[in-house]
This record gives structure tokens, C-alpha cells and sequence, in this order.
């Protein structure tokens, strides 16, 4: 093991998460007290899990149907474990909604297994561990954008592939790779993975974070990149959620007001200069979350109030222009207009 490095940082993951198993146990050791390297990416992995899980003595989440008079229920859980967790770990303001989307996620996931099976189906053609595996393919650019190392398959996609064929394609790689593991070693991939991205530097300094980097065909500051994986990581929480029967709270007020502005900032160049102006409004967003969308120095057309998580559930793909709940006036084909092109953003 002390002289076999390609093997090594897939069971630092499980290391830190506490999820080796017995024959790697007795063999990561060892290794750990000879690489200095790999001992201090272990140690650096472990820290942020600890900020992840909370301090020592912090209470467990409540098994389902306990609590206060055993009537927590199965709605309940993930809402009572989140309660019962610390805060997310110290980063930037950037970063504090893919952490906090973090923690959620994990709240989550120590409910399945124990309690419900890892092959519930969720989305798409996914059951709860593949949903994972997705994330594990979907923060892989970020990941190695900044420096982080991937552990994962190798990957067959070439630097002409467009960016939707890359997405599937490596979310297809990964969910193939992980089938052949345990659902433990699957999460604590995920766990390491966005574990490492919480410890870089871009997540502690915004200033680190200003710098623009090309993902899922868009070019964007850092920053924004991490609000994109607070959001994917939110809807597939939801997801999971919804499939094991689970109520999920939605992002803290501050987080899902990051979120939506990130949204309408791709919404407007996706309706471009010549749509018809549409006042839109998401009044939980905050006082300032009102906006003109489409053509400069035209009246308005229309107005159009939405909530922001159902705002968020449309331009992730959970709500279609004809369910999502508004409140509408004006111009019915402006405002429709404002609503599928919002609903185009989805690639979730």
C-alpha cells in the first residue's frame, strides 16, 4: 500500500468519512505515517468532514417516528435533522449555499439505508445511488477547475464534445462505475468530493472566487459556479426527498435569494433585447427582487409574481410554465414567453 499512490485517495475518502473497509483499515495506516502528501490531503479531508458533521457531542438526527411524543413522523426526519445540525462549515457567502446544500443532502442520506431502500427510483432512470453518482459526474468540473483531485472512472470524453453530450455522457460513466460499489463507498465519494471543493481557497475568499471559468457552456466568475452546484445540489435533494416520502425544507431565505437572482441573471440574455418587458417579481426573495425582463425603454407588457422555490423548481425542471404557481397580469404571451424560457434553463 506505501508505494501504491493511484490507489490511495479513493480510501482517503472513506478514510475521513470513517467508512474504510477492514483489510483497508489495516492498510491506510501504514501509508499515512510514510506520505507526507497523502497524510495531509487525509487530515485536510477529515477537518472539513468534522466541519460537515458537526462537533463532538452534537445530537444525531431522531429516528423516524420519534421525537417529542414519538410523533415526528416520516415528514418530519430530514427537517428535525437539519435542525439538530450545527451550521454548515466557515466558508465565503459565495460557497455558504453549496454547504449548507451539503448538510442537507447528508441529513438525508443517513436516513436511507437504515431505514429505506438505496433503490428507490428518483428522477429520470436514477435510484437513490445513482442520483449521487450524477453529483459526484455534475461537481467534477468545478472539482478539477480548481485543483481538486477526482477520483472516479476515467472518462472516454474528448475536448470536441459538446458540453450536453459531456454532461450525460459522464454522468452515464460515473453512475455505471458506481453501480459496482457499495452505496456506503458512493456517498463517501460524494462526501470527499464536496468535501474538498468546501476546502479550497476559492471557497474561503471571494476574491479567489472572482476569476471566470467555462462550465456547462457558460462562462461564469467562480462564485456563481458554486451557487450552480447549490442549486443542482438542492433539486436532487428535493428529488431523493420526494421519492423516499421525505419532506426536504427548502434553502435558508438568504441562500434561495442567491439562488434566484443567479437564475434571473441567465434568464435575461436567454429571453435576449428583443422580448416583450415583463415586470417579474419574486417577493420572498427579498425587497429588491423585482426586475424588467426583455427589451429596454418599452413599456411593460405585463407583470409577473412567482414564489422563489417555485421560481427555482421551474428553472430546475420540477415545475412546467403551465403548473408552476404565478400571479399574473398583462400580456398572456409575454408572460408565457417569460415562463418557457425560464423553464429552458433546466438541465437538471
Amino acid at each position: 500500500m506505501s508505494d501504491d499512490h493511484d490507489g490511495v485517495p479513493e480510501l482517503l475518502a472513506a478514510w475521513a468519512l470513517g467508512a474504510l473497509q477492514s483489510a483497508d483499515e489495516r492498510a491506510v495506516p501504514p501509508h499515512l505515517a510514510e506520505c507526507e502528501s497523502c497524510a495531509a490531503e487525509a487530515e485536510r479531508l477529515r477537518e472539513t468532514v468534522r466541519l460537515l458533521d458537526g462537533p463532538p457531542g452534537a445530537p444525531e438526527p431522531p429516528a423516524p417516528g420519534t421525537g417529542p411524543g414519538g410523533g415526528a413522523g416520516p415528514d418530519g426526519v430530514v427537517a428535525l435533522a437539519l435542525r439538530a445540525r450545527p451550521a454548515a462549515p466557515r466558508v465565503a457567502a459565495h460557497a455558504a449555499p453549496y454547504a449548507a446544500a451539503v448538510c442537507s443532502l447528508t441529513a438525508l442520506l443517513r436516513e436511507v439505508g437504515g431505514h429505506r431502500p438505496w433503490g428507490t427510483p428518483v428522477v429520470h432512470d436514477w435510484d437513490v445511488r445513482d442520483t449521487v453518482g450524477h453529483l459526484i459526474a455534475a461537481d467534477e468540473g468545478l472539482a478539477r477547475g480548481l485543483g481538486v483531485r477526482t477520483h472516479a472512472p476515467p472518462s472516454r470524453i474528448t475536448r470536441d464534445t459538446g458540453w450536453e453530450d459531456a454532461w450525460e455522457t459522464r454522468t452515464a460513466e460515473v453512475i455505471a462505475y458506481e453501480r459496482t460499489r457499495s452505496p456506503d463507498r458512493t456517498v463517501a465519494a460524494w462526501s470527499a468530493q464536496s468535501a474538498a471543493l468546501l476546502a479550497t481557497a476559492e471557497a474561503l475568499d471571494a476574491g479567489r472566487a472572482a476569476r471566470v471559468m467555462e462550465l456547462t457552456g457558460v462562462r461564469l466568475p467562480v462564485a456563481d459556479h458554486f451557487l450552480v452546484r447549490a442549486f443542482e445540489t438542492w433539486i436532487h435533494t428535493d428529488d431523493v426527498g420526494r421519492a423516499l416520502g421525505l419532506a426536504v425544507p427548502p434553502p435558508p431565505g438568504e441562500h434561495l435569494g442567491r439562488l434566484v437572482r443567479l437564475a434571473v441573471r441567465l434568464l435575461g440574455p436567454a429571453l435576449g433585447p428583443a422580448a416583450a418587458p415583463v415586470l417579474f417579481a419574486v417577493p420572498d426573495a427579498g425587497d429588491d427582487a423585482r426586475w424588467v425582463l426583455g427589451a429596454g425603454g418599452e413599456p411593460v407588457r405585463g407583470e409577473l409574481t412567482l414564489r422563489a422555490v417555485d421560481f427555482c423548481l421551474l428553472v430546475g425542471g420540477r415545475h412546467t410554465p403551465a403548473s408552476v404557481p404565478r400571479s399574473a397580469t398583462g400580456d398572456a404571451d409575454a408572460v408565457r414567453n417569460v415562463l418557457e424560457r425560464a423553464a429552458s434553463l433546466a438541465w437538471l
